[in-house]
């Protein structure tokens, strides 16, 4: 009875874990203080190299006594043109201006004010932006939802006029330049929007010159600043490709001091520029529109230098490293593809030759050299993901040759990595490398993800604050070598127990890896812990033995839906400037605008499909295993027959990469980046077993000098014994047991004196004699499990009195009138 409920037991522990990891939100002691009137100037193209005391001291001073951040300019339009940096930041989401962009440029016409009255001001553009933003883009945007929002705001120069523009095309108050004294003019309204110019130059002298016509228009801003105001600085756009990183700078009661921060980006020194809107209307105590902003409101962090040169200079660096990992990211993947699938093609021979077939006309084995190689080989290619995540704890980026420096360090990471794995207890082992390997992965990214994921933000294999997607937490490339990592340590762990234990083994190692994954304090990726809830369910159900039937299935899929509907029960019931990406989803779906997220997340998918490296690694991983170590002669069927738990553990990291893909609108980077950890393993595990698919174990006769089924000394078989063939086998076997090429569960158990040997070395690594499986899985009526068809488990300890024969080739058949020796 017990045994039955045991998957309802574990799938209930898993639920229970993932609802605890998800729910959880962590208070970041942020202040957000309120003020009665808001200065939001802008300067299109502004970064933090452009700022320094001698050419823009008001910036300075201001960044001296305010609140400080990287702004991330990403709107609807890649890259975010002066136009659509003004639209999103007047929108409070993902914007961009209608019109052609030659070269995916940026236009060069301007945007056409009409002054009707010396008042205000009129956008005749601005419906047709605003139908282009609803009907053709898939954010739902709503250009001037700021302005609409407040009874009254002034725009200063024409790309405030943008942002400050209503829905219909109304500017309440329009200035088209900064006036001498403009302190009337921004004491008029509650919001005053600036234009004080584009800093956009490749000369460094013309640039210098621009941003110090900027700082100077800032100076007369502050000077006429109403009284109580808050100024936010903001470099609203890039200017040209690609894109950067550009200043945002805070200034006003309780805005002294500290970085600036919002719930969008969850980390510390980091804001969107969709995250401005929300700012003024919570610092201003007004109400949020419904369903018009993505962006959340900044708040500041007490976490900055004293020095201001160093917490000028981190934004700057993170801005250099953005770019550079951009460049860099690009051809480090392809590489990585492109090693893997040499790889793969290489290893094809040695599978066809690693099973050692009885008889003198046998393919001759690969030179044990060769198989040390590529079995080095085959561990580095597994560890370029970690190590390439480990490469970024060096300043690679701030060298001249930013490539090559990241490229040495790596290649140095990797073959510290390779002689870790290689000299570590147990590496002769069949499981011995796959262990090791795993555990390194999971470790790497498990700490880095534990110090706050320092190493995958602006990394090579993290993810970009120049891209808006993430900016703390697991990345798409973590979360694949994360679960991939967690779940073969879980599948290692529990093969060295006993069967009963192995479920809670799994459970155990898996729910902890859904804690880190999805807590907000850790993993921050709630679509990645529901993903791998299912997939710690279907490991859980199946490492014990059997394969992955629909009844397993439904139990994991079962256990991800109450994950899902736990969390979006507790997320739903937040305030909305709290909850998460799942309850943000579900309430659009209760208000009508949830299509549009599906239709984002299907955008993302088709494009990422399309354009990503890491499409080619789950592909070329995927056709290796189905196309060779599937196949009769591949040795994964062995593996798998022999190991259920490393069985369990690979077929949860196939649900968990795939889930958490497409969920996560990433398409197969889930799945590449697991692809470039597991496919090398278990190429490498493949071979090891098909290499000693032939090794016999023979029991001691229990005789003084005899055992049974020996070989006498002339060479021929006494009874039926395992180089000859095993008892009721056919002659000419190079097994004694039932062929993995056509498995028999029905098959009685052989005797020991016929049952193979995986691993010469003695192993405590391995299954326990009453569990070694059935190639397809199939369990023996008394619990046990027997592998390729009723085979010993190989890599169990020795029994007291049994001894291992060495291979014996089969003797070949007599001639016509030859009498066989004895």
């Amino acid at each position: 009875m017990l045994r039955r409920l045991t998957p309802v037991l574990l799938t209930l522990v898993v639920v229970v874990l993932g609802i605890t990891a998800l729910s959880a939100r962590p208070d970041d002691g942020a202040t957000r203080p309120g003020a009665d009137f808001v200065v939001l100037v802008g300067a299109a193209g502004l970064r933090w190299d452009d700022v320094d005391p001698e050419n823009t001291p008001t910036l300075w001073r201001m960044a001296e006594q305010g609140a400080i951040g990287s702004l991330s300019v990403r709107s609807a339009h890649r890259p975010t043109c002066p136009v659509d940096g003004w639209l999103t930041l007047g929108a409070g989401n993902f914007a961009a201006w209608p019109g052609n962009r030659p070269g995916g440029g940026c236009p060069a016409t301007g945007v056409t004010i009409e002054r009707p009255d010396g008042i205000g001001a009129n956008l005749p553009d601005q419906a047709s932006a605003v139908v282009h933003n609803q009907e053709q883009l898939s954010w739902g945007a709503t250009p001037g939802a700021l302005a609409e929002s407040v009874r009254c705001s002034v725009a200063v120069g024409p790309g405030a006029a943008v942002a400050a523009a209503r829905p219909f095309g109304r500017v309440d108050r329009y200035a088209p330049s900064l006036p001498e004294n403009p302190a009337e003019l921004l004491g008029s309204c509650v919001l005053s929007i600036v234009d004080v110019g584009t800093v956009d130059d490749d000369d460094p002298a013309i640039r210098a010159a621009q941003a110090r016509q900027a700082d100077a228009r800032l100076a007369r801003v502050l000077a006429a600043r109403p009284p109580r105001s808050l100024v936010l600085v903001a470099g609203v756009s890039d200017t040209d490709s690609p894109a950067r990183l550009h200043v945002a700078i805070a200034d006003g009661p309780g805005w002294e001091g500290g970085s600036l921060t919002s719930p969008s980006t969850a980390r510390s020194g980091y804001l969107q520029l969709i995250d401005l809107a929300p700012t003024v209307l919570a610092v201003l105590d007004k109400p949020m529109p419904e369903r018009a902003f993505l962006g959340r409101p900044a708040v500041t962090v007490d976490d900055r230098p004293d020095d201001l040169r160093a917490a000028i200079e981190a934004p700057a660096d993170a801005d250099r490293e953005a770019a550079a990992q951009r460049r860099v990211a690009g051809w480090f993947f392809t590489l990585l593809a492109v090693a893997q699938i040499a790889l793969a093609v290489a290893v094809l021979p040695l599978l066809r030759r690693a099973r050692r077939l009885a008889g003198p006309h046998g393919p001759e084995p690969v030179s044990r050299r060769i198989v040390a190689v590529v079995e080095l080989l085959l561990i580095a290619a597994a560890l370029a993901v970690p190590a390439a995540l480990l490469a970024d704890a060096v300043p690679w980026w701030r060298g001249d040759h930013a490539g090559l420096w990241y490229a040495s360090v790596t290649a140095l990471l990797i073959v510290g990595g390779t002689a870790v794995v290689r000299f570590s207890p147990g590496h002769e082992r069949t499981l011995g490398p796959l262990g090791a390997v795993a555990g390194l992965a999971t470790l790497v990214v498990g700490v880095d993800v534990l110090t706050g994921s320092r190493l995958q933000l602006n990394g090579v294999v993290g993810y970009s604050a120049l891209e808006g997607g993430r900016y703390a937490g697991l990345g798409t490339v973590g979360l694949g070598v994360f679960v991939a990592g967690a779940l073969l340590c879980g599948g290692w762990l529990a093969q060295r127990f006993r069967r009963g234990w192995r479920p809670m083994v799994m459970v155990t190692v898996g729910g902890l890896a859904v804690v880190i994954v999805g807590s907000p304090y850790l993993g921050a990726d709630s679509i990645g812990a529901i993903a791998l809830t299912a997939g710690v369910s279907v490991a859980a159900a199946i490492c014990s033995g059997g394969w992955l039937t629909v009844s397993r299935l439904a139990w994991a899929t079962m256990a991800a839906l109450a994950v899902t509907v736990g969390f979006a029960l507790v997320d739903l019931g937040r305030q909305a400037d709290e909850r998460g990406s799942l309850g943000r989803f579900l309430a659009a779906v209760g208000d009508g605008t949830g299509g549009l997220t599906v239709h984002r997340s299907s955008s993302s998918n088709i494009q990422t499909l399309v354009n990503s490296p890491l499409t080619v690694l789950a592909l070329a991983g995927a056709a290796l295993v189905w196309l060779a170590l599937l196949q009769p002669w591949g040795g994964l069927m062995r593996l798998f027959g022999i190991y259920p738990a490393i069985r369990a553990a690979m077929a949860g990291t196939a649900v968990a990469v795939g889930l958490g893909g497409v969920l996560g609108g990433s398409a197969l980077d889930v799945a590449g980046a697991a692809a470039a950890l597991v496919v090398p393993m278990a190429a490498l595990a493949a071979l090891r077993v098909l290499d000693h698919s032939t090794d016999r174990t023979v029991p001691d006769s229990g005789r003084p000098g005899g055992q049974v089924g020996a070989t006498p000394p002339d060479g021929g078989p006494v009874g039926g014994g395992a180089a000859g063939g095993a008892a009721g086998g056919a002659p000419g076997r190079d097994d004694g047991a039932t062929s993995p090429e056509r498995p028999d569960a029905d098959a009685p158990p052989p005797a020991h004196d016929a049952a193979p040997v995986d691993d010469p070395a003695t192993s405590d690594d391995a299954a326990t004699s009453d569990d070694a499986a059935t190639s397809d899985g199939a369990e023996t009526s008394e619990g046990a499990e027997t592998s390729d068809g009723g085979e010993r488990d190989p890599d169990r300890p020795q029994a007291a009195g049994e001894r291992r024969a060495p291979r014996v080739p089969a003797q070949p058949a007599p001639a016509a009138g030859e009498i066989p020796a004895g």
